[in-house]
């Protein structure tokens, strides 16, 4: 038996405070343990009130072993707290977790399928890839562009006629410039332009594909939302027959030998010359069917020399440098290559077309 003060055995009240705080299976039992072995109606206070009638040798001898027994009592019940804390919050997040991961039943005769690229992706990469091969280098650039970008540095100032040929999606973002979805990849051209002239890295030959907008009615050639695919070589002595090279080499590259190209006159404000860009219908060959409205060609973009007036806004001298550009549909060149006869195909995620792909 160990030292008794007021009738209270000490050493078996600290023995059974940590008994009782170890079996404790929650905040609110071990509080219980607290009131119980250290509370003002405990065994250990009823022996502190007993020191009283104590003579003052005694007192201070007995009131040491008290307040070491309170310590030790104290220091049980927070060891155990932690671990009682621990086991709640374990607890509540269990309860609270959701599970995420989706269990296959073994009913389910096939296999979970991975996806893959879709077509228009696997198009711009072999494109880029034909480019790459060529000498170019591949740039990209915002699909929101200002009216600057999009439309005046490109020699379409406001109201000029031109516009219509790309009307286009307007958005209100508070800006004091006009901000619009870009129409064409065109503005890459610029900033790679001005660029080239702050940093003094002319020349420039690269392709810019990416995601464009216009307010056009979906048909069998036509998307108001399509990608597109850009060229621009800036350099000394560059003429419409590099021109004609480049478009020849790249359609025998991605086609094929057996696909012809030609290029008749058009009208582009940023090009002069300037021309379209067609090759052989690859759904009927040549013969005309509804894709090619009976023509037997497709148009795949227009091309031409840069226009004096675009060196000039991005500051190049047009007497020292002159290059040209050139622009089609990735889309375009995705429905040609794998003779998709309607492009909205494209786009409506029917399985059973994306997974020919």
């Amino acid at each position: 038996m160990g030292e008794v003060i007021g009738s209270v055995d000490i050493d078996h009240l600290v023995l059974a405070a940590a008994t009782a705080a170890q079996g404790a299976t929650s905040r609110t039992v071990l509080e219980a343990v607290e009131a119980e072995f250290l509370g003002k109606r405990s065994e250990l206070a009823g022996a502190h009130r007993s020191l009283g009638s104590m003579d003052e040798q005694a007192r201070k001898s007995a009131g040491a072993v008290l307040n070491a027994a309170r310590v030790q009592i104290q220091q049980a019940i927070e060891e155990c707290r932690v671990g009682v804390e621990a086991a709640e919050r374990s607890a509540l997040l269990e309860a609270d977790r959701l599970d995420l991961t989706e269990v296959v039943s073994s009913s389910i005769a096939s296999p979970v399928r991975r996806g893959h690229q879709h077509v228009i992706s696997q198009t711009q990469a072999e494109l880029e890839d034909v480019f790459i091969g060529m000498g170019f280098t591949v740039a990209d650039g915002p699909e929101v562009e200002t009216d600057w970008f999009n439309f005046e540095a490109l020699n379409i100032p406001p109201a000029h006629p031109a516009r219509g040929m790309w009307d286009t999606f307007y958005l209100e973002l508070g800006e004091p410039e006009t901000v619009v979805l870009r129409t064409h990849t065109s503005p890459v051209q610029i900033h790679l332009m001005e660029d080239a002239v702050a940093n003094d890295t002319l020349p420039i030959h690269a392709v810019m594909p990416g995601r464009c907008f216009r307010r056009d009615t979906p048909d069998a050639r036509h998307l108001h939302t399509f990608h597109q695919i850009e060229g621009l070589v800036i350099d000394r002595g560059m003429t419409f027959v590099d021109l004609a090279g480049v478009i020849q080499t790249f359609t025998t590259a991605y086609f094929g030998a057996d696909i012809s190209s030609r290029l008749r006159p058009a009208f582009f404000p940023f090009t002069e010359p300037s021309a379209e860009y067609e090759i052989t219908c690859t759904i009927c060959h040549g013969e005309g069917c509804r894709t090619c409205s009976q023509t037997g060609w497709i148009e795949l973009g227009g091309c031409g020399m840069v226009d004096p007036a675009v060196l000039h806004a991005v500051g190049i001298d047009p007497e020292e440098y002159s290059g040209f550009a050139f622009g089609f549909g990735i889309d375009r060149c995705a429905q040609m290559r794998h003779q998709i006869a309607d492009m909205r195909a494209l786009v409506e995620n029917d399985l059973r077309f994306v997974e020919q792909f």
